[in-house]
């Protein structure tokens, strides 16, 4: 399987050069904006073509080198077609409301994936266990919320190698998040986006659903041409180097690191305020003996 490719046309077709009113426009950009037809931007796809291409390759190096890849999209139009494109591929999605902290709080997040797995397990042998019809309704609605927010990512098992993103202003946390973990970003950027935030922008029309469509199906088809090169021992040694081994024991070693400076600086401070309470009482002891 090699690297999908794709024409003008068919970009044409799936009305990824329609950008946003005019009205609403982030002027970074603007490199990439062709005109303005009927107050709407007019994206150029000469520009799009090779940027959505370089998306492409990263995406298969990624998937060569074991890489594991998440894919977000909580607007209406996009959600079920992410869902598809990741389980079509073996990867993982969130498609219903980013919860802060999903990447960078890795450890509370797991410990609320094991609490759904542990929670369902129970529902399903309720009566060994002897739960009463409340205690199974209450189970199973709390159940269906964490399902809701964690489905896509309960086989993740740490953090990703790289995030696929549609829409960028609404999945700004998201964007945020892997930003502080120095994690790649490929992502959608409508002429409302800020594509420097972006290590991978692909400038292009983000609400058609068309469009989704057709960068998902790109998106999937580089990935399993990179997982594809993988199980034929094609990846190059220098990408396995490259890649993140061990995402989530890395990001672990930082928090404690995070945990150990604010202990530091929390033991400096006590230590500051008790010598000047020292200094205080000497001073008031002074003042009596005088």
């Amino acid at each position: 399987m090699a690297l999908p490719k794709f024409s003008m046309k068919q970009l044409m077709e799936a009305g990824v050069h329609f950008g946003h009113h005019t009205r609403r426009w982030n002027p970074q950009m603007t490199p990439y904006v062709y005109g303005i037809k009927d107050k709407i931007h007019i994206i150029n796809l000469n520009k799009t073509a090779p940027l959505l291409h370089n998306s492409l390759v990263a995406l298969e190096t990624i998937a060569a080198a074991g890489g594991k890849v998440l894919f977000v999209a909580t607007k209406h139009q996009a959600k079920d077609i992410v869902k598809d494109a990741a389980e079509r591929c073996g990867q993982h999605y969130v498609n219903n409301r980013w919860l802060g902290g999903m990447m960078t709080n890795w450890t509370t997040v797991s410990q609320s994936i094991r609490r759904l797995k542990k929670m369902e397990a129970d529902i399903e042998n309720a009566e060994k266990l002897g739960l009463t019809k409340k205690e199974i309704l209450n189970m199973t609605k709390e159940a269906a919320k964490l399902r809701d927010i964690f489905g896509g990512i309960l086989e993740m098992h740490g953090v990703p190698q790289a995030v696929v993103i549609i829409d960028v202003p609404r999945e700004y946390n998201a964007v945020r998040e892997a930003k502080n973990l120095d994690m790649p970003i490929v992502a959608i950027c409508d002429t409302n986006a800020n594509p420097e935030l972006i290590d991978y922008p692909v400038p292009g029309n983000d609400d058609a659903s068309r469009a989704i469509q057709l960068y998902c199906d790109l998106f999937v088809e580089s990935i399993l041409s990179g997982i594809e090169k993988r199980l034929g021992g094609a990846v190059s040694k220098k990408v396995t180097s490259d890649m993140i081994a061990e995402a989530n024991d890395e990001l672990e070693d930082k928090t404690k690191e995070k945990e150990a400076k604010a202990k530091s600086k929390t033991s400096e401070a006590r230590a500051e305020r008790r010598e000047k309470m020292a200094e205080k009482i000497e001073e008031k002891l002074t003042e009596a003996a005088e």
